[in-house]
C-alpha cells in the first residue's frame, strides 16, 4: 500500500509540472550524427565540431533506430527531459513509448532544425515579444545542443550525475530552472527559449503522423480518439451518434 501512495505522489508531482508549466492542451497540437561540442568565442558566435571519441552507456530501449543529428547520449537527455513534460499516465503511454526523441531528432537533422526556411537575420531582441518572430542567431540545432548541455550540466552540478541518470523528481526541478531562466544558457538565447522548443517538439512528436517517426503506433492520436487520415466520411456525415474510427496514418494506403 506504501509503495501504491508513493507512485500517486510522483504522478501528482509531475502532473503539477504540466499543469503550472502550461503543458496540458485540450486539443490537438499540429506541427510542422556526431557528437557537437557547442563553444562561444569572443564575438559571441558559435562553432561546432565533431567529436568522436565521444562514447555513451547510458540505457534506451528506444536507441535501436539510426539517429540522424542526436548523438546517444544526446538522445537519451532528450528522452528523458521529454517523458517529464509529457509523461506516461493511465490515460496512455509517454514521451518514451511514443518515440518522441527519435521525431526530435529527425526534424533537428532537416529544415526545421536548421531555420533553412525562416528569416533569421538581425538585428535580434531576446526580450521581444514572440509576436516578433525568432530572436537569435542561432538555428534550432545550436540551441538544442547548447540546452542539452545545460541539463547535463546542472544534473551534475546539483546531483552529480547525467539528467538522465537522476530521477524523475531531479529531472522536474531543472527543468522547472530552465523554464524559469534561473540558469545561465548563453548570451544569445535565454533558456526559457530552449525549453519553450522543446515543449512544443514533445507535444508534436506526441501527436503528429507516425509518419515522422514520433506518435508510435498511432497511440497519441487514440488517447485523443482522432481518427487520423480517413479517405472519407461520407457513410456517417448524417448519423446521429458518435461514430469511433480506428486511426489511420499518411501511410495507411499503402498497408495490404
Amino acid at each position: 500500500m506504501a509503495e501504491k501512495e508513493n507512485f500517486t505522489e510522483k504522478r501528482s508531482t509531475r502532473r503539477n509540472f504540466l499543469k503550472n508549466s502550461g503543458l496540458t492542451i485540450g486539443g490537438l497540437v499540429l506541427g510542422g550524427a556526431v557528437t557537437s561540442l557547442v563553444t562561444k568565442n569572443s564575438d559571441e558566435t558559435i562553432t561546432t565540431t565533431a567529436d568522436p571519441s565521444h562514447s555513451h552507456s547510458a540505457e534506451s530501449s528506444n536507441y535501436n533506430k539510426a539517429l540522424m543529428f542526436f548523438t546517444p547520449e544526446q538522445y537519451s537527455t532528450i528522452e528523458a527531459a521529454t517523458e517529464q513534460i509529457f509523461p506516461e499516465t493511465e490515460i496512455g503511454p509517454g514521451a518514451k513509448s511514443l518515440l518522441v526523441a527519435y521525431f526530435i531528432d529527425h526534424q533537428l537533422a532537416g529544415a526545421w532544425g536548421l531555420n533553412s526556411k525562416e528569416y533569421t537575420q538581425g538585428p535580434f531582441n531576446p526580450d521581444a515579444s514572440p509576436l516578433f518572430g525568432y530572436q537569435t542567431h542561432l538555428n534550432r540545432q545550436q540551441v538544442f545542443t547548447l540546452g542539452i548541455k545545460l541539463l547535463n550540466d546542472e544534473a551534475k552540478k546539483r546531483f552529480d550525475s547525467n539528467f538522465y541518470s537522476i530521477t524523475a523528481e531531479q529531472q522536474v526541478e531543472i527543468l522547472k530552472a530552465v523554464e524559469a531562466d534561473e540558469v545561465k544558457l548563453n548570451a544569445a538565447v535565454k533558456p526559457s527559449f530552449f525549453f519553450k522548443l522543446l515543449r512544443t517538439a514533445t507535444l508534436e512528436g506526441a501527436y503528429a503522423d507516425p509518419l515522422y517517426g514520433g506518435n508510435k503506433d498511432m497511440a497519441g492520436w487514440k488517447m485523443r480518439k482522432f481518427p487520423g487520415h480517413q479517405m472519407s466520411y461520407k457513410e456517417i456525415i448524417e448519423k446521429d451518434e458518435f461514430v469511433t474510427y480506428e486511426p489511420q496514418g499518411l501511410n495507411a494506403q499503402h498497408n495490404h
